[in-house]
């Protein structure tokens, strides 16, 4: 093996020679793996597993990859008491590498979300198990150090060490000298400081893997080797998994999972019908150097996430790797290689270069060190660099747990317990609706669309995590609306949502209609947006403004049985006049929100869904389930059927009374009700009398043939108001201030309407639904937690650091922490950062119930990158004042989303 000229040219002379005496050639590759992999990659764990050489004709679960992630799930369901056979297959060996493949073996515990957390201390639960049953899985437990060269990322450091107090993981931030002080071969010049998080560590990700499945076998699992499948057959008519087709046999099961790795989405495609698994290979770098033996290195995990590298020592050796900003994606063909042990491919020193370059920055004692190897072996990575666990959408029984990048090792305790709860229980006992299969369509799982996405996806992994950070450039103007060109002609800065591009703000003064330009916000104090945004709010307070709803997720459910089935899937009472509005959750049997959505009822037996654009395949998948295969009901994705433009101001019923010749009176068409109605030329508009952010206004869901005629005569006839546009930003800031939850911001899947002050929509008294009992209990013990607004008081929005958009800061009650925010924005009515979230009453480990009393009697504060804010707390939605001189509803002025009292009548 050659050293390319360039490399060549670039390398140190020391570090040279040390290459071209120790780069192994291609004949003696694989007659030194076996010795370096023993010594190295693994503690020399082995444990055999018989190759059968046929499958069972029937298995209660079939497993395909029995790498650490299906190992895992395996592990898990094995200890489901009486469940019955499992049987996980592979087209390899058990936990197979390709030949002197090697893996990060990082388990991180901070990560950006609370389940992905989460998933990593479950990690360690079961690495802890393994470890007391006597199998060496490698675990060392010597803590990471994370470097900023920005003080930008000093920031991202502050607040992570203060997110994670929420989450029970301890972290220090260090100066540079003592960053020196616990690695002296560091160079920290260039440094602004660093965190200590003592709770990482590194483990041998084959040696978890065998001892995970050893442990499955002993519980009865059969592992079958050297087996490919070929098909996954279905049930046409319930649409369900109903068996497997393998090189060794047909297995007849009821649950199929697919944890294939690399081949995760070709898997899907081998579904009789094909199941979406938007997953794409990049080339993985990975180091190996070795220093003298007199030199002793027992360091932490070093990450300079600045330079996108890291670094890690084991057995005397230095592994290094990185997340290149530009990757190289891996099988652009889409030819796949048969086996784990052909998936390795050539060491592209060319590529590595760039980082290559950093480490030798970083450390530079690494020119005398001898390069051992380098190695590249693809990971699988999602459209959008998170993880893609749950039930498929296309097929049931259908689960997919793939796309775990680099990081399998840390999230497999997490993705083994909730893929088996789901399997046993049809739903986890966690939260990880961010990283749920059903977030995404069958567009990001276009072959030309992942090739392009992978080459963007893995450099954000080390990337700062600024507010909207990292909008995507590829994979763009997918989904627009049919003004969308109107929109970007007036300077829309563009982000985007289920492939869905939304206006984020307005900037016409810089912004030309020839101009591409994305949401893209580098700072963590008072964004350079913040003047667009405070007259696009002052438009939809003061006067009027057009907001483009279009991504919105729109369904119409009709049918004989449409009543009686939205009765029981939804919390309020859906049996309301021909022509109203409700509000409605729908909970799973923990009582938390499954969806979040509005219902307007066109008819006796037709109903119009409005939900959130993350929730377009969510809850088509919860109606597809709940839904009685007997009951006479359909429901349609009309989502881009129609252009959703809302009209909101005090003076959105004079505009549209301009514009219309139906009678829009208050008397006539109140507030939450629908009405169809027609604007300029165009009829068959549904518009709808509220805005879903408080404030005056209706949402005009227009057939997309007339979406730019409707849009221009608004335009025109919006002149003598001087109407204006407005973008997501500004709505975002509204509904904060007037307190109003958004489904997978501030609800998930274990929030109920009692903890965020929504009692009053859950109607006891109508029968059963989906959730009940598990309200009834909840109301009968008291609620642990309660949904709060908290406005800071001594926040200088010039100088300090604003509050996360999605939230994670703590929030002290008394000087203690009682919870964390969920959501926040700047409040530009209160003229101060607002934020969401929710307290607990916690005494000596034991949550006790929260009570009004309790929450009004204590002195708040939340602290935002390690300083503490003092702020007033609110129990229900403000009224905010406006200055526009004008008559409104008496019913819009009395509305709260989120209430303090509620009718006992709700509960008989």
């Amino acid at each position: 093996m050659k050293i390319c000229r360039k490399t060549a040219s670039y390398l140190h002379p020391a570090m040279l020679n040390n290459i071209r005496r120790n780069i192994l050639k291609k004949n003696e590759l694989k007659r030194c793996i076996s010795s370096i992999s023993q010594q190295d990659d693994s503690t020399g764990a082995s444990i055999l597993f018989n190759k059968n050489e046929s499958v069972p004709n029937t298995s209660r679960v079939v497993i395909c990859g029995s790498g650490i992630i299906g190992c895992s799930i395996a592990y898990h369901l094995s200890k489901v008491k009486g469940f019955g056979q499992i049987v996980c297959v592979d087209m390899g060996q058990i936990a197979e590498t390709s030949p002197g493949s090697i893996n990060s073996g990082i388990i991180g515990v901070t990560k950006l979300s609370s389940s992905e957390s989460r998933f990593a201390q479950q990690s360690m639960k079961v690495l802890n198990e393994l470890q007391a049953l006597g199998y060496d899985t490698g675990l060392k437990k010597c803590g990471a150090l994370n470097l900023a060269r920005k003080k930008d990322r000093m920031t991202e450091f502050r607040k992570i060490k203060t997110q994670s107090m929420s989450k029970g993981i301890t972290c220090r931030l260090l100066r540079p000298d003592e960053c020196a002080d616990m690695c002296p071969f560091l160079e920290v010049s260039d440094l602004e400081g660093g965190i200590l998080i003592p709770d990482d560590c590194i483990a041998d990700s084959k040696n978890i893997a065998l001892a995970l499945a050893d442990q499955a076998k002993k519980n009865g699992v059969t592992f079958i080797e050297n087996c490919r499948v070929s098909k996954v057959l279905v049930d046409k008519k319930k649409e369900c998994v109903e068996g497997v087709v393998t090189d060794k046999g047909t297995i007849n099961c009821t649950y199929f999972v697919n944890c294939a790795g690399l081949w995760a989405r070709q898997l899907g495609q081998l579904c009789e019908i094909p199941v979406k698994v938007p997953i794409c290979t990049v080339a993985n770098h990975v180091l190996v150097s070795k220093f003298d033996k007199s030199k002793k290195f027992d360091t932490p995990i070093i990450r300079d996430l600045d330079g996108r590298i890291y670094f890690r020592e084991s057995f005397g050796k230095i592994y290094s790797g990185g997340y290149e900003k530009e990757a190289k994606p891996a099988f652009n063909d889409s030819t796949l290689p048969e086996s784990p042990s052909d998936r390795s491919l050539y060491a592209d020193w060319d590529h590595f270069r760039v980082l290559l370059k950093e480490m030798l920055h970083r450390i530079p004692s690494l020119k005398d060190a001898t390069f051992e190897r380098l190695t590249n072996i693809p990971e699988a990575y999602s459209y959008d660099g998170l993880w893609i666990l749950g039930e498929s959408t296309e097929v049931r029984n259908f689960f997919v747990a793939a796309g775990t990048k680099t990081d399998g090792i840390s999230s497999f305790g997490g993705v083994g317990q909730v893929i088996s709860e789901l399997i046993t229980k049809g739903f986890a006992s966690q939260d990880f609706h961010n990283l749920d299969i059903n977030r995404f369509l069958g567009l990001h799982n276009n072959r030309r669309f992942l090739r392009d996405r992978a080459m963007e996806v893995p450099g954000r992994h080390y990337a700062i995590s600024y507010p909207y950070f990292g909008e995507f450039k590829t994979g763009r103007n997918i989904r627009m609306s049919p003004i969308f060109p109107m929109l970007k002609s007036e300077g829309a800065v563009f982000g985007q949502t289920m492939g869905y591009e939304r206006p984020f703000y307005f900037d016409k003064e810089n912004i030309t209609d020839t101009t591409r330009l994305m949401m893209d916000t580098k700072t963590f104090s008072k964004p350079a947006y913040f003047d667009n945004v405070a007259k696009e709010y002052e438009c939809c307070r003061e006067r009027v403004a057009l907001l483009d709803y279009s991504s919105f997720t729109k369904i119409d459910i009709w049918g004989n049985d449409v009543v009686q089935t939205l009765q029981y899937l939804c919390s309020n009472d859906v049996d309301v006049p021909v022509g109203s509005i409700i509000h409605t959750g729908m909970q799973n049997p923990y009582g938390g929100y499954e969806n979040d959505c509005s219902l307007a009822r066109i008819s006796e037996n037709y109903y119009m869904m409005i939900a959130p654009t993350i929730q377009q395949q969510r809850c088509k998948n919860w109606l597809k389930k709940h839904i009685s295969s007997d009951a006479r009901v359909n429901f349609s994705d009309v989502t881009s059927k129609y252009t959703a433009i809302c009209i909101m101001g005090p003076f959105s019923r004079n505009l549209l009374s301009e514009v219309t010749d139906c009678d829009i009176s208050s008397q006539n068409f109140p507030f939450f009700s629908y009405r169809e109605i027609d604007i300029g030329l165009a009829n068959g508009i549904r518009a709808l009398n509220l805005t879903h952010t408080g404030e005056i206004g209706y949402v005009c869901y227009i057939p997309n043939e007339f979406a730019l005629h409707v849009y221009s005569t608004l335009l025109e006839a919006g002149k003598k108001y001087d109407v204006g546009l407005s973008g997501y930003l500004a709505m975002r800031s509204l509904r904060v201030e007037k307190f109003y939850a958004f489904w997978g911001q501030d609800l998930d899947t274990f929030t109920t309407p009692l903890e965020c002050g929504r009692s009053w929509r859950v109607k006891f008294n109508k029968g059963d639904f989906i959730g009940r009992d598990a309200l009834l209990k909840q109301k009968a013990e008291g609620i642990k937690r309660a949904y709060v607004q908290l406005i800071l008081t001594d926040h200088d929005a010039d100088l300090d650091v604003w509050t996360s958009n999605n939230g994670g800061e703590p929030i002290y009650r008394d000087g203690k922490i009682t919870g964390y925010t969920t959501t926040s924005s700047y409040g530009f009515t209160f003229k101060t950062q607002c934020c969401l979230g929710f307290v607990e009453n916690t005494e000596n480990g034991h949550c006790l119930p929260v009570t009004t009393d309790f929450i009004t009697s204590g002195d708040y504060e939340v602290e935002v990158a390690g300083i503490r804010y003092s702020a007033k707390v609110n129990l229900h939605s403000p009224n905010l004042p406006t200055k526009a001189d004008i008559p409104t509803d008496r019913d819009r002025e009395a509305y709260q989303a989120t209430r303090d009292k509620v009718d006992d009548s709700y509960f008989l």
